[in-house]
């Protein structure tokens, strides 16, 4: 096991020469951070952000040990309920497969979503392999423009999250203004040295930052964030109540709404 952790997520064996490709009108996007910094909920903001300009996105919810399907939205706002437990047990990922097996939001017609269901977890469905999680990554490209991958925060022990951060066009990296948040992900970053992750696609995201929170002394020890998202009640109560796809109308929130606008456009240019 420790040998598969070391070689086999964290190393591309691709022969073919990778290029960074120019990501202004798409791409893929991979959400991580520490445990509680809000990944989820960015990479879902995100999505309806792209879904409300009309840009056809994917949201792919990697996390099997507490699947996040059920506490973005009522169930009763999904056409059906299919599970990536489905796609990643076949012995190969085909964009059929993936096709029968999107769920779309009632509401958003230009959002569609993979993430496992309620009460299932990893031992749901047959193992998968590093192979099923480029595929279904590579597959993810051909069928939408914008693909967002929220990915769990324990990548040594998930391989479609470690091959996600590998695979995707960009990076966002979310930290908690905390002392604990920075020992997170100095222990995890760990795993990605000695592999070919790209450290220049990452963009260092503050997350949940609080009036009382010191910034500046997260910044010394984590370096320059390229945006901040503050703190936002309302942001809060959506997550709680498992709404995650309703608008932000509140004042709080006008800080939080600005910076997804700035990410978006920097990361896929709209």
């Amino acid at each position: 096991m420790i040998n598969f952790k070391k070689n086999s997520i964290f190393s591309r064996t691709s022969n073919k020469e990778t290029v960074k490709e120019d990501i202004l009108h798409g791409g893929v996007l991979a959400v991580w951070g520490s445990p509680g910094s809000g990944k989820s909920t960015v990479a879902v903001k995100l999505a309806k952000y792209l879904a409300d300009k009309k840009k056809n996105v994917v949201l792919l919810l990697c996390d099997m040990t507490a699947p996040m399907l059920p506490c973005i939205c009522p169930p009763s706002d999904l056409e059906f309920e299919k599970s990536l437990g489905s796609i990643l047990s076949a012995a190969h990922v085909t964009e059929p497969l993936i096709k029968y097996n999107m769920i779309t939001h009632k509401k958003m017609s230009y959002l569609t979503m993979l993430g496992m269901l309620k009460g299932e977890n990893e031992y749901t469905y047959a193992s998968y392999s590093k192979i099923q999680a480029q595929e279904l990554i590579e597959s993810l490209r051909k069928i939408a423009p914008f693909v967002i991958i929220d990915c769990g925060s324990y990548i040594a022990n998930d391989i479609l999250s470690a091959v996600a951060l590998l695979e995707s066009d960009s990076v966002l990296r979310l930290v908690n203004c905390d002392l604990k948040s920075i020992s997170y992900l100095s222990s995890q970053l760990q795993l990605l040295q000695n592999s070919n992750w790209d450290m220049d696609k990452q963009y260092k995201v503050a997350s949940n930052i609080k009036t009382n929170h010191g910034i500046e002394h997260m910044s010394g020890a984590l370096g320059s964030f390229s945006f901040r998202l503050p703190h936002s009640e309302e942001l809060e109560e959506q997550y709680l109540s498992g709404n995650l796809f309703e608008d932000l109308s509140l004042k709080d929130s006008r800080e939080f709404r600005r910076e997804i606008g700035k990410i978006a456009k920097e990361v896929f240019g709209c």
